[in-house]
């Protein structure tokens, strides 16, 4: 697989769209292409995914593992990867570079694009840029300059490709049509913006008509790895709800149930009930947005809570938990737990989490470790016990998470598969076990 970076060096910088404009070219040019996000997030990739064709996969080593990272990109195979950062190119785990994009683009060594947004600067846009080309060491490949206009590249061009002494491959004009609106999560989901497709063709011609295309394809380089993944084949059959409503799930872990199992996938928005299935996994979203719709469809409620109540096997994260509980803001859910979400104003308990579960849990068995991330602004109102005991990763604050009722266990906290294999595959014995009694 060959792979190459599109980075920068702040967020807001356009490296979502620009991203998602160079994966559409790309692929209108026949390029195989995988779409690829560094870090948690669950909503860049949507754009990243509908840009290509296919679902973007997360690369995080804190999440996945350094090892499992380097897996995640050769599950399926794909002869190219387009690897959008976060954050700002250095920006990792607290205040380091740990787990950033230059931490994974130097371990992978993969060659690096930086995008930059100029504001209110000229010349001293050059010694920022040179001194984050000389801390890349080397990795950053070329520039280009976003949000800007062709009479202020025309000036700059020369100038950093002077004294900073790599190329600039070209310029994105600052353009009111290449905008995506954003909420408390960050970017507005793609399948709720209409437009979405048109902005991406969009983001994709003004790259095609200003951007050195043969320049930015010769920087793909070859990212080397012998996968050691292998998937045992169960007798599970696995319902996954999944629709606007419910899309937060991490490409890998949709992949393994694929492999592992027989999947469908159901909308809690749309259909009415479940199909006969030995395990319901229910992802993370935005059911806050969508509670109205989701509390509507009393058909789907019911059938989720007699399937818990008749000991079905049910895994949910965030705003799946939020789902489970009685209600959402007034509006009614599904009921299995005692508790009620409501939203807030801040972020609660945000970032990169260890976890170690105090008693048997669906994923694995007590005193067992894990590695999650939290990102959501509810909380929820519940006197039930907690199982998981979460601290915050290179922090010192602490909390309890985790419910369990019969067969159903849910936690604020989304994990992935690959880092956290052992719990994976504890959960699917579990579920297999449980048929042969």
């Amino acid at each position: 697989m060959k792979a190459l970076m599109i980075s920068a060096l702040n967020s807001g910088s356009g490296k979502t769209l620009f991203t998602a404009g160079l994966i559409k070219l790309l692929s209108d040019l026949g390029f195989d292409i995988l779409p690829v996000k560094v870090g948690p997030d669950y909503i860049d990739t949507q754009y990243l995914s509908q840009a290509a064709g296919c679902m973007a996969q997360n690369i995080d080593f804190h999440l996945q593992g350094r090892e499992g990272a380097k897996e995640c990109l050769f599950i399926e195979k794909k002869d190219y990867a387009v690897i959008e950062g976060a954050m700002g190119y250095f920006d990792g785990i607290y205040n380091t570079y740990t787990n950033s994009s230059f931490d994974i683009s130097r371990e992978l060594n993969i060659n690096v694009i930086l995008l930059y947004t100029p504001k209110g600067e000229m010349f001293s846009m050059i010694p920022k840029i040179k001194g984050a080309v000389d801390f890349s060491g080397g990795r950053i490949k070329g520039i280009i300059l976003n949000k800007t206009s062709k009479k202020i590249y025309d000036l700059i061009k020369p100038k950093l490709e002077e004294y900073v002494g790599i190329r600039v491959l070209g310029f994105i004009e600052d353009d009111e049509g290449l905008v995506v609106k954003s909420r408390h999560l960050g970017l507005v989901q793609s399948g709720e913006v209409y437009n979405s497709s048109l902005i991406i063709e969009k983001m994709a011609n003004k790259i095609r008509e200003n951007i050195d295309l043969d320049y930015l394809i010769s920087l793909f380089n070859d990212v080397l790895y012998k996968t050691n993944l292998e998937f045992k084949k169960r007798r599970i059959d696995v319902c996954i709800l999944r629709d606007i409503a419910f899309s937060f799930y991490y490409r890998e872990n949709i992949l393994f149930l694929e492999k592992c199992c027989n999947v469908q996938y159901v909308s809690p928005l749309r259909d009415y009930c479940i199909p006969k299935c030995d395990f319901l996994y229910i992802g993370g979203g935005y059911p806050e947005v969508f509670k109205s719709e989701l509390a509507i469809n009393k058909t789907m409620k019911k059938a989720i809570k007699e399937y818990a109540e008749s000991g079905g096997y049910i895994y949910a994260e965030c705003g799946g938990l939020m789902y489970l509980t009685k209600e959402i803001e007034g509006e009614e859910m599904v009921g299995v737990f005692n508790g009620r979400a409501r939203m807030t104003n801040k972020l609660q308990n945000f970032g990169y989490v260890d976890m170690c579960l105090n008693e048997e849990f669906l994923i694995g068995d007590k005193y067992d470790k894990f590695t999650g991330h939290e990102f959501h602004r509810s909380i929820i109102d519940i006197e039930d016990k907690r199982y998981v005991e979460v601290k915050k990763t290179m922090g010192e604050a602490t909390w309890k998470c985790g419910y369990r009722y019969k067969n159903v266990c849910a936690m604020y906290p989304h994990i992935s598969f690959v880092g956290n294999i052992e719990g994976f595959n504890k959960m699917l014995d579990k579920i297999e076990g449980s048929k042969e009694v």
